[in-house]
């Protein structure tokens, strides 16, 4: 399939190379930092720069909008596609609706509309990602649609699923919990332990088998361990006490100290 991709970040720094991977052309990459378009094209075979969002000459037939969700419709408002275009945004939380309006409302002619959402963590400049255990969620506007990106999601990955844009945007809470929120309280944790004189390493091992442990059981809540889970109001308030010069990270605690203990009331 020749493809265009239309943002040249965290997302498309994996996904482009592992299209190419599977067999597949990136004609085009655009982006508003033409040095991040020529970032991307560098690990591309013979992707090309695009100047402007006017592919009405393009060869490509799948179009993949991997753009900040506040950028989708300042982009899809100036975004002039070629016929029988399949046009598809990558986001978690954005319906598949909205773009479809979009397209009805800036485009002059019909764009297959549809989602194509891996649910993973990007980092560019990270090793590129195998997508074989990326989980990809696919969502379209019509059946046909439907059939070409389900088997390019497996041309990529072992992980498809259809699902609607309610059940993404659930999913997408969900990850923010698990992946965004987790590394943060790991940053915290590194904070605190490096402004005191001591090694993060020291909490690796600890870091380690919580983790292990929560994807051991159906449900994580089983193994959940610490002073709110035990009722330990003696230790809580000692925390407490110690992060008093911190409001910031007092509030968080107590924030996840009271879920934890009405979890388990």
């Amino acid at each position: 399939m020749e493809i265009s991709f239309i943002g040249a970040g965290n997302l498309a720094w994996h996904l482009a190379p592992a299209l190419e991977n599977a067999g597949h052309h990136i004609n085009e990459v655009y982006s508003r930092q033409l040095q991040h378009s020529r970032q991307l094209i560098s690990n591309l075979y013979d992707a090309q720069t695009h100047s402007d969002l006017n592919f009405a000459d393009s060869p490509s037939q799948l179009f993949i909008l991997a753009v900040p969700d506040d950028a989708l419709e300042t982009v899809c408002s100036r975004l002039v596609l070629p016929e029988k275009a399949i046009l598809v945004h990558t986001s978690g939380n954005q319906s598949l609706s909205v773009l479809e309006n979009w397209m009805t409302i800036y485009s002059d002619i019909p764009v297959q509309t549809g989602v194509f959402y891996g649910l993973q963590t990007f980092t560019k400049g990270q090793p590129f990602m195998d997508f074989r255990g990326v989980p990809l969620c696919i969502e379209a506007t019509d059946k046909e649609t439907e059939d070409v990106l389900v088997r390019l999601g497996q041309e990529l990955s072992d992980i498809v699923y259809i699902i609607t844009s309610a059940e993404r945007r659930a999913l997408h809470v969900a990850a923010v919990f698990a992946c965004n929120f987790t590394n943060h309280l790991l940053a915290i944790a590194h904070d605190l332990t490096t402004t005191n004189g001591l090694e993060f390493d020291l909490l690796q091992p600890i870091i380690r088998e919580t983790i292990r442990k929560g994807l051991a059981v159906e449900n994580p809540a089983t193994v959940q361990t610490g002073p709110a889970r035990r009722g330990d109001l003696t230790t809580i308030e000692s925390h407490l006490s110690w992060l008093a010069m911190h409001p910031q990270l007092a509030e968080i605690y107590q924030l996840m100290t009271q879920s934890i203990k009405q979890q388990y009331s």
